[in-house]
């Protein structure tokens, strides 16, 4: 199983508001939500985010340090998700996951401790308006609600 491709990337900064607007300015990024960072999109992007911005002064463990939180690597389908779970687990790489709604992630840290998300995109016809989001995930359920060899949003891979 091979990625997609780097599908977002967030960042610890220490303004979020004033870097949303230099990457509003600089790239050309639109505002898509907020919540406890400020999330932003190119306007070609199919994706929820393409880059989000939390304080670093709010980072779990209260470190300070300015920088990437983590990168988010996509997978064509959820049964692509459930493989790297368990491959990431026997590696001891696994630290985490979340139904967010709009995808389904898995959050592993590199040898150096770098986190990584890996991650399912729901296509915009399967997403619900009111989908629930930051619930427990359950690859399972999700593999039998929305098909274990359905592409994600960002696939172009055929079932």
């Amino acid at each position: 199983m091979a990625t997609l491709g780097l599908r977002h990337a967030v960042l610890w900064v220490s303004d979020p508001e004033a870097s949303a607007t230099f990457y509003q300015e600089a790239l050309g990024l639109e505002r898509t939500s907020e919540s406890a960072g400020v999330f932003l999109a190119s306007p070609a992007s199919n994706t929820d985010h393409d880059l989000g911005l939390f304080p670093a002064n709010e980072r779990v463990g209260g470190s300070r340090n300015i920088g990437i939180y983590h990168t988010a690597w996509e997978v064509a389908t959820i049964n692509d998700l459930i493989e790297a779970k368990a491959r990431l687990q026997k590696m001891g790489a696994f630290v985490g996951e979340n139904n967010h709604g709009s995808t389904r992630s898995i959050y592993c840290q590199d040898p150096d401790g770098i986190e990584f998300e890996i991650m399912w995109e729901v296509p915009l016809a399967l997403l619900e308006p009111d989908e629930a989001s930051n619930v427990p995930l359950d690859l399972e359920a999700d593999a039998a609600r929305f098909g274990g060899a359905t592409p994600g949003r960002g696939a172009t891979v055929s079932t």
